[in-house]
């Protein structure tokens, strides 16, 4: 690709993106719907927990009980021939 088709390229992105920005409305998010109801923020150690420990904690939990339940006995290691056991 030559340097010509390289800046039309990059000058239609630019422009695209700045027309989208220009057209885009704002997302009000200050502005109350009827019917709104928020319920309380949560803390901090609440936010970590739930979007953080959580998760890891069930990936634990899933990975353990998979390696628990494997029901293979041959195990190959790259490199080397499988064991009969």
């Amino acid at each position: 690709m030559d340097k010509k088709n390289a800046l039309r390229a990059g000058a239609l992105a630019a422009g695209t993106t700045l027309m989208m920005l220009l057209m885009s409305s704002p997302a009000l998010a200050l502005t109350r719907d009827d019917g709104d109801d928020p319920g309380q923020g949560l803390s901090v150690i609440e936010t970590v927990g739930l979007y953080v420990l959580l998760p890891v904690a069930l990936f634990v939990v899933i990975a353990g009980l998979v390696m628990l339940l494997d029901k293979s006995k041959t195990r190959v290691t790259k490199g080397s021939t499988p064991s009969k056991a």
